[in-house]
């Protein structure tokens, strides 16, 4: 794997708090729900969820943040320990601390308390932005960010700078490389507006918040355009990207914007979607990757995040050796969520290279068969093994994207061995599903389905559809032409 670029994140801290419960009935005394079982937690909120989610991406974090000697800065620094580098500016006052009450997974309320704000810039922490590579700034209006204003602008004449703004903070610096307001801070911003002491201090949740459907009609695009054209030159920086739900992202340099759309509709809790993000396109950005393939990646981060159970998925404790990320966390927290609830999990593996009618008629048919869909896709290397020298046409990254956007497939894992036997003995299906052109003795997964209680199914198959068959009339340069019923079908 390659190394990814270590990246300093500059803003705001503050302390999270979910009180989750059930609500089965009304208060005899007033019109409100009463939370049964309730269950408290707590994680890192603002520009320290941010840091936590950039280094969970496997990167270094410097992570420069205004901290005190109140109990929710303790808490904090605590929960900061073993995941980023932590250099600290001193805290004028508690720090804000936010606690949602949650039912059955909906907030019934939120109540925001602590009024600390960053004091004054160390040189510490100057220094840490005088040699960062790149930075991103999660600005949530508590002066972290305003205070280190000079070497922020500085740097950002040298390195990538990400700027997260909020309502309650202050402008990005001039010559920041992308600046990433949700719709609603966008107009806010563009008309010129400035929050007050009791606005809303995080800004939503970026990519996820708002009204749903919000931008979904040619009105909120163009005004989602035009607000970012004259952010642009209202800021000075060089390119803006308006969050817009469940829509994706809009992407404005100047000329005609670019439409970035979610890969799927994502449910579940978006508190933090936005930092998910801001961080990837940071650490995107970082890496050396044009602005609009970062935003493509953020916009997929972000739906992934709340797909996968939001900010309660993402922040595992380090310590348990349980990984953050990867190629196969998705597909087992989504495994781990259905069944949770009792649902039964199907799987089905193959190459996919070139995707035709009879993988997706295949696909579709197993989708039916349970709760969700894991695809096992083989790797360039292990189709290279089966097919020969000249396959894969389409490369593996290229293939989990196109099965992604398959409405059937909830999850793409690939695995690099000639057959998916390893991958399947971790994710433990209910269901194996493969084309009806197989015969059970010819599947080695079928005894391993066994073992654990799962099920080998065979499916309809349309017939003479064939990748190879597909190749082999490119490769001869034929239209058209018979197809063979009897031609390799994967």
């Amino acid at each position: 794997m390659t190394p990814r670029t270590p990246l300093v994140v500059v803003g705001d801290s503050l302390l999270d708090h979910d009180v989750s419960g059930h609500a089965e009935r009304l208060a005899p005394d007033a019109p409100v729900p009463v939370l049964v079982r309730p269950e408290r937690s707590a994680r890192p909120g603002g520009a320290a969820l941010a840091a936590c989610l950039a280094a969970a991406d496997g990167r270094e974090v410097t992570f420069v943040t205004a901290l005190g000697d109140d109990e929710a800065s303790r808490t904090v620094r605590e929960m900061l320990r073993s995941r980023v580098r932590l250099v600290e500016t001193p805290l004028a006052g508690a720090l804000a601390r936010k606690t949602r009450v949650m039912a059955d997974g909906r907030p019934l309320l939120r109540v925001d308390d602590g009024d600390g704000r960053a004091a004054a810039a160390t040189r510490e922490a100057e220094e840490a932005v005088a040699g960062a590579r790149a930075v991103l700034v999660a600005d949530y209006g508590r002066g972290t960010a305003g205070a280190l204003r000079e070497a922020l602008t500085a740097r950002a004449a040298r390195v990538p700078v990400v700027w997260d703004p909020h309502p309650a903070g202050g402008p990005p610096v001039p010559g920041t490389r992308l600046v990433t307001p949700a719709a609603a801070e966008a107009r806010r911003f563009a008309d010129r507006r400035t929050a007050g002491p009791g606005a809303d201090d995080d800004g939503g949740d970026g990519l996820h918040s708002g009204p749903r459907g919000a931008a979904a009609d040619a009105t909120g695009l163009r005004r989602a355009a035009a607000d970012a054209r004259r952010l642009l030159d209202l800021w000075d920086v060089a390119s803006v990207a308006v969050t817009l739900g469940e829509h994706g992202a809009l992407l404005h340099q100047g000329g005609t914007p670019l439409l970035v759309p979610a890969p799927y509709r994502a449910d579940g809790d978006c508190c933090g979607a936005g930092d998910r993000f801001a961080a990837t396109a940071a650490g995107r950005l970082a890496d050396g990757e044009l602005t609009e393939l970062a935003l493509r990646e953020a916009v997929d981060a972000a739906t992934r995040f709340v797909t996968d159970g939001g900010v309660h998925g993402a922040l595992r404790d380090p310590d348990t050796g349980d990984p953050d990320t990867g190629p196969s966390a998705g597909p087992r927290e989504l495994i781990r969520r259905v069944r949770a609830r009792g649902g039964t999990v199907v799987a089905a593996g193959g190459c996919f290279d070139l995707l035709h009618a009879g993988h997706v008629d295949l696909l579709q048919a197993a989708r039916r068969v349970g709760d969700c869909l894991v695809v096992c896709v083989n790797s360039d290397a292990s189709v290279r093994r089966r097919k020969g020298g000249g396959r894969p046409v389409v490369t593996a990254a290229d293939r989990v994207r196109v099965l992604e956007a398959l409405d059937c497939v909830d999850a793409v894992v690939v695995f690099d061995e000639d057959t998916p036997e390893r991958l399947l003995g971790e994710l433990r299906p209910d269901v194996w599903a493969k084309g009806g052109d197989y015969a059970l003795s010819d599947l080695p997964e079928a005894g391993l389905l066994e073992s654990w209680g799962g099920q080998v199914v065979l499916l309809p198959y349309l017939d003479g559809r064939s990748s190879t068959r597909l190749v082999e009339r490119a490769s001869r340069g034929a239209g058209t032409g018979p197809r063979s019923a009897t031609s390799p079908r994967r």
